[in-house]
């Protein structure tokens, strides 16, 4: 067993520090917009359905752009691909808050997912080149979760508070957290090997790098248009036929090319593909809560969104808890054995979402915040750890890319299918039918841990 209790060099404090910044960032970004949407809409005279772009065009342009942001970091370096892509995330923040027009607000949200589509996955895959298999990668991914948690979780409640002053302010307050970020990662992180010769650098997989982010840009489109367009328009049809014939083409591009752009070989690893479903699967489910949640409380009962963020405040403190804990829980019970308890929490949290009635009950919503901030903490850490597992370093980008490609996707479809479920109508009856949704993905969450024994059980420790 690795001894944990040796000090950990400056270097992986720093390769941490910035990490878990950059996934703070993104939390809070995708959080907080909601916030502000009703204020964005009247200000600008904006449809209900052009306002949900501010948020659509984001998940639209990370989605899409995941897999090309990690092999990117793998092929160009990590330290190089997360600061450039950090300055633009930047500028396009400051550019939305000053932003007059609301195409320029919504083309500034595709740009800045597009940024985040690159520094997640860099920053991930920086994390699992630096920290080796075992019980000190088990921590960093612990306290990495923390901050992931955190963002998402509090972004409610920051952004209710921020946008009460003014709804600018949200997009202005990523510009100094992305300026630390920068600062540090220039300043902390080393330098990238130098990169190699012209002759000796590989070959930009053009047709796969085209294919790729076309179809899964139609794919992404189409599921988060399709509740507008309607699921069995013909707009949704044809884009969705089209963005799988374009993701075909990449598998072709791939499998004939001498050097792709992805090793579809990586798929066959068991652990990762497994650790993919779940985590599409219980971020879906999370989307699609939280999106009920906010239906119940504000649409139906007139709270305002920081109170809602203030009912997700034990969550947020399960894993500010939970989360520096988790290294020793997988060294001692094993990776495998937390990552399933977290899921099976959310079995009875959605569970009790049904004994909810016309009036909010806090001895229903407050268990059920709870339940849902050990689920997150103890599912999160372990699916990142099991995904990566056993992948050479040269991949590392291309394996964070993947699991968090299958996070927002995952997200955005069972955000879109919790939708269509409740519709016409937003009353307990329909929403109930949403729940049980939420069950089903819980359940569906946990059959690829348990249809075969993966390596998970075998990690160093």
């Amino acid at each position: 067993m690795a001894d944990t209790s040796v000090r950990w060099p400056a270097q992986w404090w720093a390769a941490l520090s910035v990490a878990s910044g950059v996934i703070l960032l993104d939390g809070l970004d995708i959080s907080m917009i909601g916030v502000a949407l009703p204020e964005i809409q009247s200000v600008f005279g904006m449809s209900a359905a052009t306002a949900q772009w501010l948020v659509g065009a984001y998940i639209l342009a990370f989605g899409s752009f995941l897999l090309l942001g990690g092999r990117c970091a793998d092929l160009f370096g990590r330290r190089r691909v997360l600061v450039v892509a950090m300055a633009v995330f930047a500028v396009v923040s400051l550019t939305g808050a000053f932003a007059q027009d609301p195409v320029l607000l919504v083309a500034s949200r595709f740009v800045k997912g597009m940024a985040a589509a690159f520094t997640a996955p860099a920053a991930m895959s920086l994390l699992t080149t630096t920290f080796p298999e075992g019980p000190h990668r088990n921590r960093a991914f612990g306290i990495f979760n923390v901050f992931e948690a955190a963002g998402f979780s509090s972004g409610l409640l920051v952004g209710g508070l921020v946008a009460a002053a003014d709804w600018r302010a949200i997009f202005l307050l990523p510009v100094p957290i992305a300026v630390l970020i920068l600062i540090g990662a220039l300043r902390y992180l080393p330098k990238d090997p130098p990169r190699p010769s012209r002759a000796e650098r590989p070959r930009t997989d053009i047709g796969g790098a085209v294919t790729l982010v076309a179809g899964m840009l139609l794919l992404v489109f189409t599921v988060v248009s399709a509740e507008q367009a309607g699921w069995t328009s013909l707009r949704t049809a044809v884009s969705a036929a089209s963005g799988v014939l374009l993701l075909a083409g990449f598998v072709l591009v791939e499998r004939t090319v001498r050097e792709p752009l992805v090793r579809l070989g990586i798929l066959r690893d068991r652990t990762l593909l497994a650790a993919n479903i779940s985590s599409a699967l219980l971020y879906g489910a999370a989307m699609g809560f939280q999106f009920l949640l906010a239906l119940y409380l504000q649409n139906l009962n007139g709270w305002r969104p920081w109170q809602m963020g203030l009912v997700l405040l034990p969550a947020g403190l399960m894993v500010v808890v939970l989360g520096p804990r988790l290294g020793s829980l997988m060294n001692r019970f094993g990776v495998r054995a937390v990552l399933l308890a977290g899921m099976l929490a959310f079995l009875p949290c959605y569970g009790l979402l049904f004994l909810l009635g016309p009036d909010p009950d806090l001895w229903v919503l407050l268990p059920v915040s709870v339940l849902w901030g050990v689920g997150f903490a103890l599912a999160i850490a372990p699916l990142m750890v099991s995904g990566t597992s056993g992948v050479p370093d040269e991949e590392q980008g291309l394996a964070s890319g993947l699991l968090t490609s299958s996070l927002q996707v995952g997200g955005a479809i069972g955000l879109a299918v919790t939708t269509a479920t409740i519709s016409p109508g937003t009353e307990i009856s329909h929403l109930r039918s949403g729940v049980a949704v939420l069950l089903l993905l819980a359940v569906l969450t946990l059959l690829p841990q348990l249809s075969y024994r993966s390596r998970l059980s075998r990690l160093p420790s």
